[in-house]
């Protein structure tokens, strides 16, 4: 039975540091203030404002842009003395964005903040960075490398990755979602690289050894949480030229509630979500975090959501399993009203913050 309650007495995203309303209220200002539009000769942005990607129209091509960072788990690449895992996260988590468009990742650029350069470390970093790419299939077009003693003690990576939309392809917004859709979920392989601030406190709260495996595993808990964001653009290219697709998420900070930059006129019903597992059992297990925040800060299992029309379910199992996401299975279904619900945590969401 899902545990709710005002979070009183149990550990938060925004007790551990992170407070994503705080943010999402520094952000209005800053937006309000950037008014300037460029002439319709140097491209034309394309809505809608908030998708994973920015779109912009140069002449008869749309272009998409992202740009991420790891975040805080550096820290625990740090603290465990292992870098090839958030090399490769650096280009999943834009890549994967890129692919929440329908875009085709054509290349990304990388950026790496640090204290000073280490070349054990970035060439760690490159064999994970050169992973995420072959996965991706794109190209490092370049990369940013800053030496900030004064501003930091540890190192931050991230990318910009720029996509295209081939064949004539447009871009998949999930502005045609309607009631009746279902929503196909493809499996995450961990926490890919979020909430990081979360964890890395209940890890202190708790004294817990990351050499050591949780129980019911084999593997460190470190190397499990260490564990790389899995790329999902081959399952989008797999589908994205289908008529029966309507939308694409990518279940990334924000947790379920990234279905909310989709369309927001309707109902995403997630009432075949699967029951969490491995390190996902565990973080619930730990009873410090209550279902709604989990729901709201990871993904809980789910990395991408497929919303297809109500015959495009078998279709588009099949064209994902061919692509090596054999896994995919459908967790849920578009409803009239609006918000995110949970039936079986009984959990509701109204709004992306």
């Amino acid at each position: 039975m899902a545990r709710i309650g005002n979070g009183r007495g149990r550990t938060t995203y925004a007790k551990s540091g992170v407070d994503t309303r705080a943010r999402a209220r520094s952000l209005r200002p800053l937006l309000a203030a950037v008014t300037y539009r460029p002439p319709r000769s140097h491209g034309r942005p394309l809505g809608p404002a908030g998708h994973y990607a920015g779109l912009v129209r140069i002449g008869r091509e749309t272009i998409a842009v992202t740009t991420d960072t790891v975040g805080t788990k550096v820290l625990l690449a740090e603290q465990l003395g292992r870098y090839e895992e958030i090399g490769e996260d650096a280009i999943a988590i834009n890549v994967n964005d890129l692919a929440a468009v329908g875009a085709r990742a054509a290349g990304v650029v990388d950026v790496i903040n640090c204290a000073r350069p280490e070349p054990t470390i970035f060439a760690a970093l490159g064999r994970g960075i050169n992973r995420g790419l072959a996965a991706a299939q794109c190209a490092l077009l370049g990369g940013e490398t800053a030496v900030v003693p004064s501003l930091l003690k540890a190192i931050d990576v991230g990318g910009t990755a720029i996509g295209f939309f081939p064949h004539g392809r447009r871009p998949v917004t999930g502005a045609g979602i309607r009631p009746g859709d279902r929503i196909l979920g493809i499996p995450s392989s961990g926490f890919h690289a979020n909430g990081y601030t979360l964890i890395r406190a209940l890890i202190r709260q708790k004294g817990i050894d990351l050499h050591r495996p949780r129980s019911g595993a084999r593997t460190p808990l470190g190397i499990e949480l260490l564990r790389p964001t899995r790329i999902y653009c081959r399952a989008i290219e797999s589908v994205a030229d289908r008529p029966y697709v309507r939308g694409f998420a990518h279940i990334t900070g924000g947790g379920v509630r990234n279905l909310l930059r989709l369309n927001p006129r309707v109902a995403y019903v997630l009432d075949r979500w699967p029951r969490p597992t491995g390190v996902f059992s565990w973080i619930r297990t730990l009873g410090a975090v209550d279902d709604r925040e989990l729901f709201q800060t990871f993904n809980m299992g789910i990395g991408f959501a497929v919303i297809v029309t109500r015959r495009g379910v078998g279709p588009a199992i099949r064209a994902l399993s061919r692509a090596g996401y054999g896994d995919a299975l459908e967790i849920g279904r578009i409803a009239p009203g609006a918000g995110v619900d949970l039936p079986a945590w009984r959990l509701s969401y109204s709004e992306y913050s």
